[in-house]
């Protein structure tokens, strides 16, 4: 289905790029209050979203393009078997998440890089919400599951899960080296939780 392209950038704007044909029909715009989505941020330097969510769009790989400052490119994860978390070198803003390979299509966009996110839709999804009795549930997941699930498959069965800016296509590997967070970095990134992965 068609849609808008849109061009992102990070803090500082040294890396820029563009979401090719979104459109809330596309992808899923999402809300996380995850105690992984607050540490990446605690860790990337950037301001701490509680008790407010991150805001997602759920989208493929092959709807990115890096258009300029490819080069500020980073990753990191949270452990060892994590999303990967790729942000800006230059000013550390987070821009995407990742699986870990490239055979899973999948690309979490962090929307307040957009100028304006309203051509994405409203969001559809809310993971991690805090109910009055304290514990956490979600709101939506089934469209999140359905979209990520149909997504996914018909990028395998199409090839098109080779195209993407964040693995090398020849290798399957990260573009760049994936730096895994100590236990000694952990352990300021979830203040009053346990630490998660």
């Amino acid at each position: 289905m068609a849609g808008v392209d849109l061009p992102f950038a990070c803090d500082c704007g040294k890396l820029r790029g563009t979401l090719l044909g979104v459109s809330p029909q596309n992808g899923t715009r999402a809300e996380c209050y995850c105690h992984d989505c607050r540490a990446t941020e605690l860790y990337a330097g950037q301001p701490d979203p509680a008790p407010g969510g991150v805001q997602l769009y759920q989208t493929v790989p092959d709807r990115v393009r890096f258009d300029a400052g490819e080069d500020q490119l980073a990753v990191f994860s949270l452990s060892d078997k994590g999303l990967l978390r790729w942000q800006a070198r230059c000013c550390g803003a987070v821009l995407f998440n990742t699986m870990r390979t490239p055979k899973v299509s999948f690309a979490s966009f962090r929307t307040d890089r957009l100028e304006d996110p309203a051509p994405l839709g409203p969001v559809k999804a809310r993971a991690f919400v805090r109910k009055p009795n304290g514990k956490r549930g979600h709101e939506g997941g089934w469209t999140f599951l359905m979209g990520f699930a149909g997504r996914a498959l018909s990028r395998r069965l199409m090839g098109r899960w080779k195209n993407t800016p964040f693995f090398d296509a020849s290798t399957g590997k990260p573009v760049r080296e994936i730096h895994v967070v100590t236990d000694a970095e952990r352990a300021g990134l979830y203040p009053g939780t346990p630490n998660q992965t």
